[in-house]
């Protein structure tokens, strides 16, 4: 009679092992999801900004800009060079804006 419980204790056992191993590889699994979940969603900024300069800074941006290219048809004599440094001007306007005002301006 006691051999025959031992035998059904140990068989119990091993059913209780099996279900707490596979319990384990489920957490675990569940866990490595999320962990790739969270590392392939993309982070959002948190503050909500659609623009990062103020009305007034833009607006200076803006008017220097159109004073540089002024100059630029005003005082320059040749054409193509005319369409040259204006293409520079505008191409180059938005680094020396963040080198100007930082990227975290406004």
């Amino acid at each position: 009679m006691s051999k025959e419980r031992a035998r059904r204790r140990e068989e119990r056992l091993a059913v209780l092992e099996k279900e707490k191993a596979a319990r384990a590889r489920k957490v675990a699994r569940r866990q490595r999801r999320r962990e790739l979940v969270k590392r392939l969603t993309p982070r959002t900024r948190k503050t909500g900004q659609l623009y990062r300069r103020t009305r007034s800074q833009r607006l200076g941006i803006l008017l220097g800009l159109a004073v540089a290219v002024a100059a630029v048809w005003l005082l320059v004599p040749e054409l193509s060079l005319r369409i040259v440094l204006t293409a520079v001007l505008v191409l180059a306007a938005p680094a020396l804006v963040v080198v100007v005002l930082g990227r975290k301006a406004g």
